[in-house]
């Protein structure tokens, strides 16, 4: 068994609330429409409620994403965001009731919650990484990088927890666990060796700056897998060449299991209905 890394202080009593300390939840909701309940299209007072279910409003979650789903088993999905659980399932709910649950039936969903992974380095850890890879400690361009990247995390932070979600067409969802077989057993292992793992994790992931934005949000202890990978893409093969060059990193390659992935299109409430063959025919 792994020692601790270090004495950790005893909790403090916390309040009772849904709002989590750091972080907001998210939940990733998939749906098909029932093509033998709707007769062909969906009535103008179904499409209405659709709309709404969508719209912002006062109540509206913090975050809504919505997308045209690839293949068949999923037509459409929702990434939702918010400090508060009951906004975020206030969509699947909007979705299932009215009369829409009638005609949508859900494929699959994923809750999780937002975090700053503990592999992300502090500014001190980010200069003793400089160090160990090279860089002498009374260079300038040691001072340079530390300060910049100082001045950077916050904002890397802050995307983490609460991300804005970038207007660009191509979007990706998949869970995975980390492996806990004979041999790969993530769990097992000491935290420098994970996090110098997730290091080049991470360092390929950065390859694909301005082409690819990533968010993992955690699923410990709330659904069945233990994260849940979202990718935003200024273009679907981007998320093709991200996910094949970061499965050759030991992270993925020997400690990571992939569940079912969506690859969906962004898309309002009209796009969804007219791409999905069930808008109301205008008369």
């Amino acid at each position: 068994m792994n020692a601790p890394q270090a004495q950790r202080p005893a909790p403090t009593p916390a309040e009772n609330s849904v709002v989590p300390e750091n972080g907001w939840h998210c939940g990733h909701f998939f749906y098909r429409f029932d093509r033998d309940a709707l007769p062909d299209r969906l009535s103008d007072d179904l499409a209405q409620r659709f709309r709404e279910a969508f719209a912002p409003t006062e109540t509206a979650p913090q975050r809504l994403a919505s997308y045209w789903i690839s293949g068949h088993e999923v037509d459409f999905g929702v990434m939702v965001m918010d400090p508060d659980p009951a906004v975020v399932d206030s969509i699947h709910q909007g979705l299932q009731s009215g009369g829409l649950g009638k005609v949508i039936k859900p494929a699959w969903s994923f809750v999780s919650i937002s975090e700053v992974s503990e592999y992300v380095p502090s500014v001190e850890q980010y200069r003793e990484r400089l160090i160990r890879e090279g860089t002498q400690p009374d260079a300038p361009e040691l001072a340079a990088k530390v300060a910049a990247y100082e001045r950077r995390l916050p904002m890397m932070n802050q995307q983490r927890l609460k991300p804005e979600i970038p207007d660009w067409p191509a979007a990706c969802f998949y869970p995975m666990n980390k492996s806990r077989v004979p041999g790969a057993n993530w769990f097992s292992e000491p935290f420098s060796r994970r996090n110098a793992m997730m290091a080049q994790h991470a360092q390929s992931g950065i390859a694909f700056a301005n082409r690819v934005s990533q968010l993992i949000s955690v699923g410990v202890g709330l659904d069945d897998w233990e994260w849940m990978v979202t990718l935003w893409a200024r273009n679907p093969q981007f998320l093709k060449d991200i996910v094949y060059q970061m499965r050759f990193d030991e992270a993925s390659a020997k400690y990571a299991e992939f569940g079912p992935f969506y690859v969906g299109y962004q898309a309002d409430a009209d796009a969804i209905m007219r791409h999905c063959r069930v808008a109301p025919t205008t008369p």
